[in-house]
């Protein structure tokens, strides 16, 4: 791990490793599929995620990268994902620090639905920040995907609404938390009503 780090950034590059570790392990991220962030500052801003092309089921804290709110890098080794600038719009938009992208296989076959994603009528959902009752309908966001992800973090900003996710069409789940706590479990959460809904056909 880098020289001279504070007591804050090195406790943030051990709890984002075990996120995409944890991920990885559930098979959620397989391969070099996936990104995570979690924000060390906002002013200046400085974000710390994952880098591009790095085998998620091998990543340590001292390979994670900071950059800034333009995407560049600031510190670290290799080069940051084509997808940083969506996660900048994400924390941006909505006022979240950790932000998990992950290609199940649930959640990619639920990209490959309509303009929205409804869930509704499950338990679970109560267990997404602000749920407090089953009737809850969690309507997720649809985007077609595109290789230019700079102009796509522009397009995603008025869609991320009050869900706590998005889906890239056949690409996969963004999803994301105030704290590390909360990004896990609505991670956690929404890869198990994907597949919960996906496995009933309820959008059949």
């Amino acid at each position: 791990m880098p020289g001279r780090l504070s007591p804050v950034e090195i406790e943030a590059r051990i709890e984002l490793a075990a996120l995409v570790s944890w991920a990885h392990s559930k098979g959620w991220a397989p391969g070099t599929g996936g990104n995570f962030s979690r924000l060390l500052s906002r002013d200046p801003f400085q974000l710390l995620i994952t880098p591009s092309g790095l085998d998620k089921g091998s990543i340590e804290a001292d390979d994670l990268l900071i950059v800034d709110s333009t995407g560049a890098k600031m510190r670290g080794k290799g080069n940051p994902s084509a997808e940083t600038m969506i996660h900048v719009a994400i924390i941006e938009e909505t006022g979240a620090t950790v932000i998990a992208h992950t290609h199940s296989i649930w959640n990619t076959l639920a990209s490959l639905r309509g303009d929205t994603y409804p869930i509704s009528g499950f338990e679970m959902l109560k267990g997404l920040a602000g749920v407090t009752t089953h009737e809850h309908v969690e309507n997720i966001a649809i985007l077609d995907n595109s290789q230019d992800m700079v102009a796509f973090s522009q397009e995603l900003r008025p869609r991320l609404g009050d869900s706590h996710g998005v889906l890239l069409r056949g690409h996969g789940l963004y999803t994301w938390g105030h704290n590390m706590f909360e990004a896990r479990r609505h991670l956690e959460v929404l890869e198990f009503l994907f597949e919960l809904n996906e496995r009933a056909g309820r959008m059949d």
